[in-house]
């Protein structure tokens, strides 16, 4: 899977920009602030629907616009050559694949595969369970393409059953059955994967690391008993505080050394190792799993990595033999081999060489 075209309108700083791809390496040079992450925003919000950097798609519009739009040809190594189109407002994001308008923004995923590597990406360890749900679900949606619609009837049950609790609470419990139902799919669909997972997984962190770093799924409610019999006994907490507690959408992947949580054990240099080791894993089970190779974005590659660490990094994305898109402050990077395309990137303008 590779993107072969990129048109970029008032994404940050770039007014326009249409870019040829090729299906290996292409580097973005430039000082700080020339618009080169802002292209890789541009190639995520194609595959996400949102950006890596933001969850407020409004700033990602041009100062001065009023929406921006990314559109691109994604070929698939199974499929037909894809046509995706993204536009944003701020408040309101659409999509289009071959033409024809998503039902969820999801669905962006299993039409291309992107996965970025990025100075914050330790965050993955660092915050809350939010990160490291959507880490999960991404591949989940590959591996079973069903999922989608699963997941989607979980997230807007949950909202209808959150509704119900701040204006009609008496009556919220009739969402019980279905919002059960969905989230016990939802669970077990992410404990699956995260068990496939696990032989990559111990390769890749153990290449990059050394350490032996445990990754563990809490569903988001006691493992004694069904969610429905968890959202029963919560009715009482769930009515006070007018928010469903009990569920997948509180579910979290437990990342540990030794059983103490790694965040309050590892460097921020080793968070990121083990974050980009949770990262490049994804990518090996989808392509060992799917045939599929998603295209990998590097911003800053080398950032906080020391020269052992830099050079293992390197070791195990080239395994990859994926389609990478990096960012560097200068034209003669070449940590990850010769760029088959260099692109300058200046006060967002973005010319070829």
């Amino acid at each position: 899977m590779s993107l072969r075209t990129l048109q970029i309108s008032n994404v940050r700083c770039i007014e326009a920009a249409d870019l040829e791809l090729p299906s290996g390496l292409s580097l973005f040079y430039g000082v700080n602030g020339s618009g080169k992450t802002s292209i890789l925003e541009a190639i995520f919000l194609l595959g996400r629907g949102r950006s890596f950097r933001t969850r407020n798609t409004a700033r990602l519009i041009r100062h001065g616009q009023d929406h921006l739009r990314v559109v691109g040809q994604v070929d698939g190594a199974a499929t037909a050559p894809a046509t995706i189109g993204v536009e944003s407002s701020g408040t309101e994001t659409s999509a289009r694949i071959r033409g024809e308008p998503v039902h969820s923004l999801a669905e962006l995923s299993q039409a291309f595969a992107v996965q970025v590597i990025e100075p914050g990406i330790h965050r993955l360890l660092e915050e809350g369970g939010q990160r490291r749900r959507r880490w999960i679900d991404w591949a989940v949606f590959h591996v079973e393409p069903q999922f989608v619609q699963t997941w989607t009837r979980y997230t807007r049950t949950l909202k209808q059953r959150n509704a119900a609790l701040r204006t009609d609470s008496i009556h919220a419990s009739a969402w019980d059955t279905e919002l059960a139902r969905s989230g016990e799919e939802v669970a077990a669909a992410r404990a699956r994967l995260l068990q496939d997972l696990e032989p990559h997984w111990r390769s890749t962190v153990t290449a990059l690391t050394g350490l032996d770093i445990e990754l563990h799924y809490t569903r988001g409610w006691g493992a004694d008993h069904s969610l429905l019999e968890a959202l029963t006994r919560a009715h009482a907490r769930d009515t006070a505080r007018q928010v469903t507690h009990a569920g997948p959408h509180r579910g979290d992947v437990s990342v540990r050394l030794h059983g103490r949580i790694a965040r309050e054990v590892l460097s921020r240099g080793q968070q990121k190792l083990v974050a980009v080791a949770m990262t490049l894993a994804q990518v090996r089970l989808l392509r060992q799993r799917l045939g599929i190779t998603p295209t990998l974005l590097l911003d800053d590659p080398a950032a906080e990595l020391d020269a052992q660490h830099l050079q293992a990094f390197i070791a195990q994305v080239n395994q990859l033999r994926a389609q990478l898109m990096i960012t560097s402050l200068g034209a003669e990077s070449r940590l990850f081999g010769i760029p088959e395309r260099t692109f300058h990137v200046d006060q967002g303008r973005v010319q070829p060489l």
